[in-house]
């Protein structure tokens, strides 16, 4: 087994998951044959926290029973595209439980965008389970063409699907319902989304200085790598790595600089954002934001330098 300093870092700009971590597993796991050593390290860039307002009114939507399939009911479906506000949902269902058909939702479809959220959702307590969709979509785009057709089966005997309630944090693309509400679509498949807020996300004060000494740490190895989950916290990494122009706020071209450090991201939309605020292109955009994408995406890349 390689020792750590013959292992190749990597990065990962997130908080470790409990019980278990799946990124932590699969690069700290060595797979016959392939040659590869890894050592994640986790660097928490994000910092959440519930928003009252919201977390309120979804708790008494719960408690009034205006999410179901009934006629009278508000909402005939939920989507979730975060375990952040699957964790919130988890709170409100906890706090809220009383009798044993609680929180009433086993007869409506629950979207999902992939299965780290649907990990979180199967978690929640409901008898018979919640109905969970979705999982393998893998992105917003792909999880809004499948809720018009999913959903429109659902209630296909409703001329007038009842609406969709989106939980989201304070920053978010608006895909899902914009797709879902296109003005194009013919009155019987267009479905209505609410969208409520129930948690906040921003850069965790002690980001910059954990960040540095990860790297400090790590800056005798051959190469390392930087696994980055979403664009908020981007700006700070990247100035972490030296990489900013102080005046344009673009990233900075070294080409005859020897290069330790390389980038990837979980998904298009963090590339996107590097590439448009950034002009960043990053090394790596893992074909599906998973642990293996992530992984197959890097050892690939590492196997092209080689």
């Amino acid at each position: 087994m390689a020792s750590n300093s013959a292992k190749i870092p990597v990065l990962l700009l997130k908080t470790k998951s409990t019980p278990t971590d799946a990124y932590e597993d699969i690069f700290s796991t060595p797979r016959e044959g392939d040659g590869f050593a890894f050592e994640p390290l986790f660097v928490p860039v994000l910092q959440h926290q519930f928003e009252d307002d919201g977390m309120q009114l979804v708790g008494k939507l719960l408690q009034e029973r205006q999410i179901g399939n009934g006629p009278e009911t508000i909402y005939g479906g939920l989507i979730f595209t975060s375990q952040r506000a699957v964790e919130a949902f988890a709170k409100l269902v906890d706090d809220g439980k009383g009798d044993k058909d609680w929180p009433h939702l086993q007869d409506i479809p629950i979207y999902s965008v992939g299965p780290a959220t649907t990990r979180a959702l199967k978690a929640i307590p409901q008898t018979p389970p919640l109905q969970i969709f979705g999982e393998h979509t893998g992105n917003g785009d792909a999880l809004a063409q499948f809720i018009l057709e999913h959903y429109g089966e659902w209630y296909k005997d409703r001329p007038t699907k009842p609406p969709l309630l989106f939980l989201v944090g304070e920053q978010r693309r608006d895909i899902i319902p914009k797709t879902l509400m296109d003005e194009n679509l013919p009155s019987n498949q267009r479905i209505q989304v609410s969208e409520i807020v129930v948690y906040g996300t921003g850069v965790m004060e002690s980001f910059a200085s954990d960040f540095a000494d990860v790297l400090q740490k790590t800056a005798d190895r051959p190469s390392r790598w930087v696994i980055v989950f979403s664009p908020t916290g981007c700006d700070s990494m990247l100035k972490g790595l030296g990489m900013l122009d102080g005046e344009t706020g673009k990233v900075i071209e070294k080409p005859d600089e020897k290069r330790i450090t390389y980038i990837a991201t979980i998904g298009p939309t963090t590339r996107n954002y590097l590439k448009r605020t950034f002009d960043y292109e990053p090394d790596v955009c893992a074909e599906k934001p998973s642990p293996e994408g992530v992984w197959q995406g890097i050892t690939e890349f590492i196997k092209k330098l080689t």
